[in-house]
């Protein structure tokens, strides 16, 4: 199936990189926008350097998965893109929006907000059940209980769980959690589904499946950044960006970008 999605895609026409494209007569800016980030770090005397003046850019709609070694800074980058930490110098605007001079608490509340975040060990709460994990991100941002739950409900169905809401993790499977903490995800409609090594806690068969539900999502309007050591993953997304020593070395466009991209929820 993935590699039916990702020859469909190839079949059209791939469109010149660059920051920003046209549709019409309107201009696209980028939903995530990195230029000249440094991250360093001091150990005694020491300034060691992570990321080295990076700038990259990832438009809505697009499915773009960052590439590289252990000790390649990818790690590093992944908590910039997701507001986990700030930068030591450069600009990051996410939707329109500069961050890095944001205080911690204006970092949370967009990081919530904005960015759906998918581990590779899933990171559930053992001790609550599906629906409950579902529905943390929303109580956390004070969503009502009756509305919650209806979304948590939705999610973890459409994401194949409407059986299995009751289950606490221990009772699921690995791919099976990996559904929860994808609906989990979604749950507050994010702009960006950030995905560090979803599939790297899994077995083949497992793992390939969820790689197709991520082509799906993003099929379906979502804007996904994956991050992950394995070539083969990579090719699963429209762009692959590689990154070592902390500096980014290639950039392909494998598939074009959707013809009109717009965030969906999943639900349609």
């Amino acid at each position: 199936m993935a590699k039916a999605v990702k020859a469909a895609r190839a079949a059209a026409p791939i469109p010149a990189a660059g920051n920003r494209r046209t549709e019409g007569e309107r201009l696209v800016m980028p939903m995530i926008e990195l230029k000249n980030i440094v991250k360093s770090y001091r150990r005694g005397s020491e300034e060691l350097q992570i990321l080295k003046n990076v700038s990259l850019s990832v438009e809505q709609g697009d499915f773009v998965a960052i590439i590289g070694p252990s000790g390649s800074g990818k790690s590093t980058l992944m908590n910039t893109i997701g507001l986990l930490d700030v930068p030591t110098s450069g600009s990051y605007v996410l939707e329109g929006v500069a961050t890095e001079k944001m205080s911690d608490n204006r970092l949370a509340e967009l990081r919530n907000t904005k960015i759906g975040f998918i581990f590779q060990q899933f990171n559930l709460l053992p001790k609550l059940n599906a629906i409950e994990n579902v529905e943390l991100p929303l109580v956390y941002s004070g969503v009502p209980r009756k509305e919650r739950r209806e979304r948590a409900l939705r999610m973890l169905g459409l994401l194949g769980m409407e059986g299995r809401g009751h289950h606490k993790p221990s009772e699921l499977s690995g791919g099976q959690q990996q559904r929860v903490a994808i609906a989990r995800a979604l749950a507050m409609q994010p702009s960006l589904l950030l995905a560090d090594e979803p599939t790297g806690a899994l077995d083949s068969r497992t793992g390939a499946e969820v790689l197709e539900l991520m082509i799906q999502l993003n099929e379906q309007g979502n804007t996904i950044v994956l991050i992950t050591h394995d070539a083969h993953i990579a090719e699963s997304a429209r762009r692959v960006v590689s990154i070592r020593d902390g500096q980014i070395v290639d950039d392909k466009r494998l598939a074009p970008l959707p013809a009109e991209p717009s965030r969906q929820e999943v639900a349609g």
